[in-house]
C-alpha cells in the first residue's frame, strides 16, 4: 500500500469522527454506513446494486490484493456511495487482474477512506445499529452543519434508480471467459424455459445461473405490469435482489399480487423475497445492522441442513406474519432465527433471503436454481 498524505474523514450521525486517508475519488459523500464480513468478493460488493445509497465498510483488513476485473462485476457500475477499508493494496497480484481498486474507484467517482479502525467502527454499528455518515476529503470546519446534512439523508427511489428502463433479452459475454480460466460447473440441462427476470437491481450472476440451465432470460424493468408479463408468455418469473425499504415499492407489490393470480412459477431472491411476502399479506422489518457477507449460516428446514450463504440485506420478512394457509417459513438464519425463505401454498412459488447465485466457495445453495427448473417442469406437466 502506498503511503498517502491526503487526509480523509468519516463523520457518523452520532458525532463520532474517524480520521484516515483518501483513496479513490475525492470530495464529499453521505450515505447509510453498513459493514460486510466477506473475506473476498469485494469486486462483487462494489458493483452490487443492492448497496445503493450506502457507505460500505469491509471488515476484512486487506482489500484489493487480487485487483479488479470485469468477470467479477455484478452490474455495469458501482452503486454504493462510499467505501471504507482498513488497508488497500496498490500492487495486486492475480492471473485475472485487470486493474487496481484505487483506479477503479477513481474512474467510477467513488470516494474511499482507509487507515481507520474498522473494528471499532463495526463494533459501533453492531451495538447501535446502522447509521448515516459522511466521508469527505475536505476538513470539516462546521461539524454541526455537517451533522445536520447527515441526519437528514434518506435513501429514496432506490429500486427506480438502479433498475433498467427497457425490456431486453439477457446476453452474457463473460461466461465463456470464465470457463476458460475457472472450473466449469455448467449443469447438464436442456430446459429451454423462458424466464422473465424482474430487475429491481439484479446481479448479473442470477441471469447467468438461469442461462447456464439453457433458459432464455428476458430482463424487465421494475415497473413492468402483470399484463406486459402475460404478453411475454414466460414459463417462470424471477424476482431479483435490490436496494432500499421493500415496503416503499407499493406499485410493484400490487403487480406481484396480480402475478400470483396468474399461477406462473415464481422464484424470489433477497428484495424479491421481501416483496413477494408483502404481496401475500406478510410484514417486513428493518434489522439492527443487517446481514452482509459471504459466510452467513442458514438452516434449510426441509432437509435439516445448515448452508453457507452470501447475503446483503437490511430488512427481513417477519416469519410469524405470513398468513396461515398462504405459505410457511422454509429457511431460518442460524445466528438470529430470522426468516430466510418462504414456500407458498397459494401459488407455485418459493423465495429466499440469501443469494444462491453468489455462494461463497462451496455450491451449498446452487440447488435452488435446479429446484426452480423442476417447479416449472412439474407445473407444465400438470397444466
Amino acid at each position: 500500500m502506498l503511503e498517502h498524505t491526503k487526509k480523509a474523514y468519516l463523520l457518523l450521525s452520532d458525532g463520532t469522527l474517524f480520521e484516515g486517508y483518501s483513496f479513490g475519488a475525492t470530495g464529499t459523500t453521505i450515505g447509510e454506513v453498513v459493514f460486510t464480513t466477506g473475506m473476498t468478493g469485494y469486486g462483487e460488493t462494489l458493483t452490487d446494486p443492492s448497496y445503493y445509497g450506502q457507505i460500505v465498510t469491509q471488515t476484512f483488513p486487506l482489500i484489493g490484493n487480487y485487483g479488479v476485473n470485469q468477470m467479477d462485476h455484478e452490474s455495469d457500475r458501482i452503486y454504493l456511495k462510499g467505501y471504507i477499508v482498513r488497508e488497500w493494496c496498490d500492487q495486486p497480484s492475480n492471473f485475472r487482474c485487470e486493474g487496481d481498486i484505487n483506479t477503479f474507484l477513481q474512474q467510477q467517482g467513488v470516494i474511499g477512506i482507509y487507515g481507520i479502525d474498522t473494528r471499532s467502527l463495526t463494533r459501533k454499528i453492531r451495538e447501535f445499529g446502522v447509521m448515516n455518515g459522511m466521508v469527505t476529503t475536505e476538513p470539516i470546519t462546521d461539524k454541526e452543519a455537517a451533522l445536520k446534512q447527515i441526519r437528514e439523508f434518506e435513501i429514496t427511489d432506490a429500486v427506480k434508480s438502479v433498475s433498467g428502463k427497457q425490456i431486453v433479452d439477457f446476453v452474457d459475454n463473460i461466461s465463456d471467459k470464465m470457463t476458460a480460466v475457472l472450473p466449469s460447473t455448467k449443469p447438464n440441462t436442456n430446459n429451454n424455459f423462458h424466464i422473465v427476470l424482474f430487475d429491481f437491481g439484479y446481479k448479473y450472476n442470477i441471469a447467468r445461473c438461469l442461462a447456464r440451465r439453457n433458459c432464455k432470460v428476458t430482463v424487465v424493468p421494475y415497473n413492468t405490469t402483470a399484463e406486459q408479463v402475460k404478453e411475454l408468455n414466460p414459463d417462470g418469473i424471477m424476482l431479483s435482489n435490490g436496494p432500499g425499504n421493500p415496503a416503499e415499492n407499493v406499485e410493484v407489490i400490487e403487480t406481484i399480487r396480480e402475478l400470483v393470480k396468474m399461477q406462473i412459477p415464481i422464484f424470489g431472491i433477497c428484495l424479491g423475497h421481501q416483496l413477494m411476502a408483502l404481496a401475500n399479506g406478510a410484514r417486513t422489518e428493518k434489522l439492527k445492522y443487517g446481514h452482509r457477507g459471504s459466510n452467513q449460516p442458514v438452516i434449510d428446514l426441509n432437509i435439516d441442513q445448515t448452508l453457507v450463504t452470501s447475503q446483503n440485506h437490511g430488512y427481513a420478512v417477519v416469519g410469524d406474519s405470513i398468513p396461515e394457509g398462504v405459505g410457511r417459513v422454509s429457511h431460518v438464519n442460524a445466528n438470529d432465527g430470522t426468516c430466510e425463505g418462504v414456500e407458498y401454498f397459494n401459488a407455485p412459488a418459493f423465495t429466499v433471503q440469501f443469494h444462491p447465485e453468489a455462494r461463497g466457495g462451496p455450491l451449498d445453495t446452487d440447488y435452488l436454481f435446479d429446484r426452480f427448473m423442476k417447479l416449472i417442469e412439474d407445473h407444465k406437466r400438470n397444466q
